[in-house]
């Protein structure tokens, strides 16, 4: 190799191990280019239905944001922390009651098979067990005064919040920085690439969105027609987890399960059999009417994706496995495959 070919690498190289030392600030600029396309596909259609300009489309977009923040603050806000608080506090006792269950049904099926006796020694080995719940109340205090530790995490989420505004405001000027960092020759194709980055994030992020509201009114009406307690909370937990595949829908099952299994255990697996259904109408109903035109991403590569960018970095990674995904899906498309693999051809081979 060269002297010059050289230095290219070692400077690869070095910039992969910086990317890599900045990775949590490569995630929050990745958090904030997503909330910016946001913000952007819905600049572009207020501009478009009520054909002004983007300073005064942004503008009317940033009130109108404003103003749904502070209805849902005021209307939303205050009986989802109330009957969420009030979810937490009712954990323990469902975990007990749990417990309590498990040891009658245990207790019945051996005294079936194998006696009193074994009842009693079943009863003394599952002391410990049975009272294990009991300290869940305690931890669960325990983290909701860590979580009132918020500094850090305003910091990061003012910092999100603040660069996704500066590139909605100017989203071209930031686009055509990035494209400058890329050779000459290449520079036309990776603007053609992120445009399409971009378009596959903003048509995802509108599925997602109608899928989540779908999925929050559907668990909400299954949740009044069985009495359950809590709806409110309960429906907007199953919508804002619903943003996350295969882990969301599972601990959103989890707490109006536990506030059913206080009143009886039928009606938890009422509950759990109402999730089930909704989350099969969501995969196999909604989600395919909603994003039949929007990037697909096969179930196996999704849990894949979640459990990579979990692992590189952090919870904020398994937040943003599917728009990471789909940026990702569109890269290797195009670059790897398009521009890499396709125009290779065997020896001999003519074009």
């Amino acid at each position: 190799m060269k002297f010059g070919q050289w230095i290219g690498v070692i400077a690869t190289a070095a910039a992969l191990l910086l990317l890599w030392h900045l990775r949590e600030v490569v995630i929050h600029l990745f958090a904030a280019i997503v909330l910016a396309m946001a913000l952007c596909t819905v600049v572009g259609v207020v501009q478009q239905r009520l054909r002004c300009g983007r300073p005064q489309a942004l503008l009317l977009t940033l009130l109108g944001l404003v103003l749904l923040l502070t209805i849902t603050l005021a209307a939303v806000v205050p009986p989802f922390v109330e009957q969420f608080q009030q979810l937490l506090l009712q954990l323990p006792a469902a975990a007990e009651r749990a417990a309590a269950l498990l040891q009658q049904a245990l207790d019945q099926s051996n005294r079936m098979l194998y006696g009193q006796q074994a009842v009693q020694w079943l009863q003394q080995s599952w002391g410990a067990a049975s009272t294990a719940a009991t300290p869940v109340g305690g931890g669960l205090q325990g983290l909701l005064g860590v979580a009132g530790n918020l500094g850090s995490g305003l910091i990061q989420l003012l910092f999100v919040l603040a660069v996704s505004l500066m590139i909605a405001v100017q989203p071209n000027a930031y686009r055509e920085v990035a494209v400058l960092l890329a050779p000459s020759f290449y520079r036309r194709r990776l603007r053609q690439v992120l445009l399409q980055c971009g378009e596959a994030l903003s048509s995802w992020m509108g599925g997602v969105l109608i899928s989540s509201l779908c999925v929050a009114l559907l668990a909400g009406i299954g949740l009044s027609l069985l009495g359950v307690k809590l709806v409110v909370a309960n429906a907007l937990l199953a919508g804002l987890l619903n943003v996350i595949p295969n882990v969301g829908p599972t601990l959103s099952t989890v707490f109006p399960m536990s506030v059913a299994l206080l009143v009886s255990p039928w009606k938890a697996l009422a509950v759990l059999g109402l999730y089930v259904l909704v989350q099969n109408l969501e995969s196999y109903v909604i989600t395919p009417s909603v994003m039949h035109h929007q990037v697909k991403l096969l179930p196996g590569l999704t849990l894949a994706a979640q459990f990579l960018f979990t692992v590189l970095f952090g919870p904020l990674g398994l937040l943003l496995a599917l728009p990471l995904a789909v940026c990702l899906q569109v890269v290797i498309r195009e670059v790897l495959i398009h521009d890499v693999l396709d125009p290779w051809r065997r020896q001999g081979q003519t074009p």
